[in-house]
């Protein structure tokens, strides 16, 4: 079955009937603003402000009462901006009171916005306007109604994000440190971030203090806090190294703390990303064919836990297309006449769903036997490029995935496999 989208978009036209008073709302984080048309895109009333609370919630839902009544309209449906987080509580309250919520893409609100009046000015009660028009046209998507373990995902995912943004800007900063203090201290470790340098790092960092150290005194530090540490070798060589370090000399206390305030920065986005992974395991336990999924040799559980945290359940969608043109990943071509453009990803969904769906493809291609095949085959027999070839992959493993959720079946390779690789 072929995902056809241009069904889709008649099928969301014929939705709007002569019945329909269609309400575009212009998402703010105080006062939002409401526009309406009936279904061949008339305006109806004046603009309404109204505030983001619950007495703000009551004067819209009288509102949009008055012009059915006025108007003779049974049915009303609303579409806004999925403006930051602003837009969640006014949905959930409205879908409560049993209204139609669709949304409209913010990046088409922005091209629509001369429809009307041939300018390019921007006003709340316009944007309110354009999403109306938009929403009469079919310019929309339903909110699909996503399970509790899938919201869980998408914000440990957010928070996972946060954490490791923090952790490796600490670590940047410890190797900045290391590097202007004591830049030696590189000869002595591989790694600057190994389980010996931090050991020194935090009981004498500076070479200043090495200096006055015996060998023995360094061993019996490195044992306070390491099961297995480093030699006497190592430590005579630190020492040495301390002794002729080209490192600063000056304000050393300022270093110091700087160094240990680094360092507990670093610890606790340690603690925070290990308790955030062991949060995403267990609610992956709880998904049906998250099991199946993570079997697959390539998958790993923050790659699936992200995308599943921003598509959500991945058997809602009625084929692979569909998840990809969800990502943004779906394929646009720009032509005229004899000329034809180049072919490019659309780039139009999800940006985070993107780099999971990406990073997973390449997961794949690095360690499962079968992507890995389709990758050589395409790159040296069909003479791809590399990237084109990862991009085809994508569109594979997105069928993969909605077919696994859909189906509730294990993966199998040989249905992985084209018919020219696999005979």
């Amino acid at each position: 079955m072929k995902f056809k989208a241009q069904e889709k978009q008649n099928q969301l036209i014929e939705k709007i009937t002569a019945k329909h008073l269609v309400v575009g709302i212009d998402i703010a984080q105080q006062t939002h603003v409401a526009r309406a048309v009936n279904f061949r895109g008339i305006a109806i009333g004046n603009p309404f402000s109204f505030s983001n609370d619950e007495e703000g919630f009551h004067n819209l839902l009288r509102w949009v009462q008055s012009l059915q009544a006025s108007h003779s309209l049974t049915k009303a449906i609303v579409g806004m901006e999925p403006t930051g987080h602003y837009w969640l509580n006014l949905s959930k309250w409205l879908s409560d009171h049993q209204f139609e919520v669709v949304l409209v893409n913010p990046h088409l609100v922005k091209r629509n916005k001369e429809n009307r009046d041939n300018t390019p000015s921007k006003s709340d009660k316009k944007d309110a306007l354009v999403i109306a028009d938009m929403v009469k046209n079919g310019y929309y998507s339903f909110i699909r109604s996503t399970p509790e373990a899938f919201v869980e995902l998408r914000v440990y995912l957010s928070n996972r994000d946060s954490v490791v943004t923090r952790l490796v800007s600490a670590k940047n900063q410890i190797h900045r440190w290391v590097d202007v203090v004591f830049p030696e201290l590189r000869q002595v470790f591989k790694s600057l971030m190994c389980t010996g340098s931090l050991a020194t790092l935090r009981l004498f960092p500076t070479p200043e203090e090495l200096r006055k150290l015996q060998p023995k005194e360094i061993i019996e530090g490195w044992k306070s806090l390491m099961k297995r540490h480093s030699g006497e070798r190592k430590a005579r060589t630190l020492i040495a190294l301390a002794c002729s370090s080209v490192g600063s000399r000056q304000a050393t206390n300022a270093y110091k703390l700087h160094l240990k305030q680094l360092l507990d920065e670093y610890d606790l986005a340690c603690q925070q990303l290990k308790i955030v992974e062991a949060e995403i395991s267990a609610v992956l336990d709880r998904i049906p064919f998250a099991k199946s999924m993570l079997a697959v040799k390539g998958i790993s559980a923050i790659s699936l836990a992200g995308i599943l945290g921003e598509a959500g359940d991945l058997s809602g969608f009625v084929h692979g297309n569909a998840l990809l043109r969800h990502a943004g990943l779906n394929l646009a071509e720009a032509s005229s006449g004899k000329w034809t453009g180049q072919m490019k990803i659309s780039k139009r969904g999800r940006s985070r769903l993107r780099r999971f769906i990406f990073m997973m493809a390449m997961s794949l291609v690095a360690n499962n036997p079968e992507f890995k095949a389709i990758h050589t085959y395409n790159v040296q027999v069909k003479k791809m490029k590399k990237m084109r070839s990862l991009m085809k992959l994508c569109g594979k493993l997105a069928r993969i995935l909605v077919g696994m959720a859909r189906s509730n079946e294990a993966y199998n390779p040989h249905k992985t496999m084209p018919i020219q690789l696999a005979a």
